[in-house]
């Protein structure tokens, strides 16, 4: 990676334009090392860099890539209409580097949710070609029965659709809820299918993207973490 100065290094990890960097740089805001660095035109390798503003660590990351679990009445959009968006659980650089939500959740339904400004791998994740199972648990209006299993795993008609869509697979979880694999990613999917087998969805939860699991992160609602090279590596396809 190309050398950058300290401001333009700043302005890329979102803590505001390149003027409000350097006033940052020369407020005495940025130390590295436990030493204040006041000279923003400092030339520098940003890789893995690693500062401190204000007292907060952070390490520069060309590109972000987050974890989020995402709590009921929020949109997963950047200019929301009737709830919050995502991003105002998320720090105000994020907004800045326009980081964005790596496909939708409904505004009611809750779990993982990626976020990046990478937009490569946001068109790569979103792309029904790649037949990543996505992992849901929806609690049902009505008792779980063996006969709404079976149908979901036969397949449903939906409206508009060609043919019918089955979950990859399901299984019931207790009386009212019900986890169901998909990999197709169609509009309003589980809820849409639980009506057509007969059934109905009071809440919805998203658990799993491929093989990065939610529970794994211990995260609480509206809580996010960074993902590692690792945790992505779990996204690939399942073959």
């Amino acid at each position: 990676m190309a050398k950058m100065t300290l401001d333009k290094i700043l302005q890329k990890q979102g803590f505001g334009t390149r003027k409000e960097c350097q006033q940052r740089i020369l407020n005495g805001d940025v130390s590295m090392a436990g030493t204040v660095v006041e000279d923003y035109e400092l030339f520098m390798e940003p890789d893995g860099l690693e500062f401190t503003v204000n007292g907060e660590p952070w390490r520069y990351r060309e590109h972000v890539y987050l974890l989020l679990n995402k709590p009921p009445d929020v949109e997963c959009s950047r200019k929301p209409s009737h709830h919050p968006g995502v991003l105002s659980l998320l720090p105000r650089s994020f907004d800045l580097r326009d980081v964005q939500p790596v496909g939708r959740l409904d505004f009611d339904t809750t779990g993982m949710l990626l976020m990046s400004d990478d937009g490569a791998f946001i068109h790569a994740q979103s792309s029904p070609k790649r037949h990543v199972p996505k992992t849901y648990v929806a609690t049902t209006h009505d008792p779980v029965t063996e006969e709404l299993v079976a149908k979901l795993l036969k397949g449903v008609k939906l409206d508009r659709e060609p043919a019918p869509l089955a979950a990859q697979a399901c299984r019931q979880i207790d009386s009212h809820r019900i986890e169901i694999v998909l990999d197709q990613g169609k509009y309003h999917q589980v809820k849409r299918m639980l009506v057509a087998a007969g059934g109905h969805c009071d809440a919805l939860s998203r658990t799993a993207i491929g093989r990065l699991q939610l529970d794994s992160f211990n995260l609480k609602e509206g809580q996010w973490c960074y993902l590692e090279p690792e945790h992505l590596a779990l996204l690939a396809p399942v073959s």
